[in-house]
């Protein structure tokens, strides 16, 4: 399924993507390790931040609409399944 917030995580991770190949190219530069740790702190925000934002969209949109009808065993166990990524 699709949502709406798709595109805005597609752009996010790519430019993490990005990041994560400077990070590469730095290390075979041999870059001082502050500034690839620093590059490294930057991709590993972005991907988290990332996570948080398709976690939420989830839950919004998904187990929210599912909760409305009638709480089941399985969306239950759907929210246990992501809490744990968080």
């Amino acid at each position: 399924m699709t949502h709406d917030s798709h595109p805005a995580l597609i752009k996010r991770l790519k430019r993490a993507h990005g990041h994560l190949a400077a990070v590469i190219a730095m290390i075979e530069a041999k870059r001082p390790c502050a500034d690839i740790a620093q590059q490294l702190f930057a991709v590993e925000s972005a991907v988290t931040n990332a996570k948080r934002e398709l976690i939420h969209d989830h839950l919004e949109h998904c187990l929210t609409d599912d909760l409305h009808g009638q709480t089941s065993t399985a969306t239950l166990a759907e929210f246990r399944d992501l809490a744990k990524y968080l």
